[in-house]
Parts: structure tokens; sequence; C-alpha cells
């Protein structure tokens, strides 16, 4: 059977990061390995970044997201039907970071999934820092995403004050509180390696598997609580962009503001913008589209787009 890890986070947490490792140590280990991408939206610049680290070695698949919970979980269930032919030894999904937990337990039990999949391991990226006014509908997806984890991540740690840790931790905890689940965090769930994680890491993580946990649900409409901006023909250098994606974030008239990514084209070389409130990113890569994305609740598109468009 196929072993299924599921690699969860809230937005910009980390997960396409430590997914790109992941992936190469099972194919160092000679697995035969795929990953199924998910983004929120219609474009997914996650599954470009994954194309151009790992290339050829891997079969990537895309499901679109931003759609309702029914319709996703059809689409979730086909693309997994389609891929049981190929016989991976491993097979990665990296949801969005806007995604209820609880979809993936119910379709991997499924006829004729559970015939085909086996559960393996479920990890929970968060940000070390990650930002504490959160809705109610965003703590719960938090708390789903932690519920069962197997193993959690605090990305970022190497950068966080020990202020932010606990802040962090805390918000997980009182989040699991809010939903009624019973699971109490404990030293050794959390993993603080990040920036250094080494092989024996990942062959640790190869057995982490999963707990369950039950929780309240919080009914939530994604089409409507969150919200997916597209903007193309940009024509911003770096410099430029880089300012326009600190003010959208600073500015709260933009509306909640979790992400920010994509791609600009500059002197013929593609630049990729990867963007959370705390950190900004911006690097060349070889592969694009020019597309900039803004993923957060209640944005204000006229307001965001008088900072990245000329």
């Amino acid at each position: 059977m196929t072993k299924v890890d599921l690699i969860t986070g809230f937005l910009g947490s980390g997960k396409t990061t430590f997914i790109q490792q992941y992936a190469q140590y099972l194919i160092k280990q000679g697995y035969k390995v795929g990953i199924i991408e998910n983004d929120f939206g219609a474009v997914n610049v996650d599954m470009m970044l994954l194309q151009e680290t790992l290339g050829p070695q891997c079969d990537l698949e895309m499901i679109s997201g931003g759609c309702d919970k029914e319709t996703h979980q059809r689409r979730f269930k086909t693309k997994l039907i389609a891929m049981g032919m190929l016989r991976y030894d491993y097979l990665l999904i990296e949801p969005s970071g806007i995604y209820d937990v609880d979809e993936f337990f119910d379709v991997l039990h499924e006829e004729p999934l559970e015939n085909w999949y086996e559960i393996g391991n479920v990890f929970a990226i968060v940000d070390a820092r990650i930002e504490q006014d959160l809705s109610q509908a965003s703590r719960f997806l938090l708390a789903s995403q932690v519920a069962n984890a197997g193993c959690i991540l605090l990305s970022h740690y190497q950068e966080a004050s020990q202020e932010e840790v606990q802040q962090t931790i805390q918000l997980l905890q009182s989040s699991l509180q809010e939903v009624r689940c019973s699971r109490v965090l404990q030293d050794s769930d959390l993993n603080t390696h990040w920036m250094h994680l080494t092989d024996e890491d990942f062959q640790s993580f190869m057995h982490k598997g999963y707990v369950l946990h039950d929780y309240m649900k919080y009914p939530i409409d994604y089409q409507k609580a969150y919200t997916s901006l597209y903007f193309m023909n940009n024509h911003l250098t770096p410099d430029e962009l880089k300012k326009g994606v600190q003010q959208i974030f600073n500015d709260s008239s933009c509306g909640h503001v979790f992400r920010m990514k994509g791609f600009i084209s500059v002197e013929d070389q593609w630049i990729e913008l990867n963007a959370t409130k705390d950190h900004i990113s911006l690097k060349p890569i070889s592969i694009g589209q020019d597309i900039l994305i803004v993923i957060g609740e209640e944005l204000n598109q006229e307001q965001i787009q008088k900072y990245i468009k000329h």
C-alpha cells in the first residue's frame, strides 16, 4: 500500500519549504514519491516552486482550491483514484493553509481508497512567530491542523524570541481549548530544529504517525471567509515590490492580509515573492508567471492595488 503523509499548516507557515526537503530525502532513499498540491485559488505558485526544486524526480499534481468543501473533497478523491494506479511508495499531500484536516481522514477512509492507501504521518507546520490576532475561523483551522498531528514543527524558531515562541504555544493551546479538544501539547510534541534538519530528523519523521482527538466543528463558508486576489502586469522592480508589500501589510484598510506570493519579471529573469507580515523573501527563480496573489480576510482590492500597480 502507498503511505500518505499530510503536511499542513496555516498560510505562510513554511509547508512548501518542508516538503521540498522531505521529498528530497525520500527520493534519496530510493522511494517513488508523488505530491498533491492544493492552493487557495486557481494559480498554484507553490507547485511551481516545487517543480523548480524537485524537477522530474517527483510527480506533482494539483487540485485547485477556493471552492466549496464538497467539491474540493470530490476533486481530492478523484485525484487519489487516478494516482492510485501509479504505485507510489509515498504520496505527500500539501493542502492550502485554509484547510480543515478532517477532510483528509474522511476521504482516505472511503472505498476504494482505503484499500490502496495507508495514512502514514500528519505534520503541522506552525510559524513560531505566528500572528496572535486571528479570527475565530482561523483559530479553528489552526486547532484542526495540530489536533491530530504526530509531529508539530515550529518554523522560523531560530528567528523568533522566546516570548514569541511562548505566545505561539499558548495560542495553540487556547485554540485547542476553544474547540473542546482534549489534546494538551507537550514539549515532546514540538520540533524546533527547522533550520538544521538532518537525515536523522527525516528518518524519525517517517515514524511520527498521527494521533486521534475529537474537537468541536466550526462552520466556515470558505468562499466568503477568505479571499484570494490576483494582480497581473504589475511591472515593478524588486525594490518597488518589497516597499509595496510592506505597505500592504501595514495598512489595515487593505484588510487582514495573511500572505502574498507570486512572481515579477525583471530583465528576462523571474523573481519569486513569498511574504508574510514578518518576512519578505525575493529571490531569482528559473520559471515563473506574471502574477501576484494576496490571500486574507476582508480584503480591499482597490486599496491593495494602489501599492502594487504603476
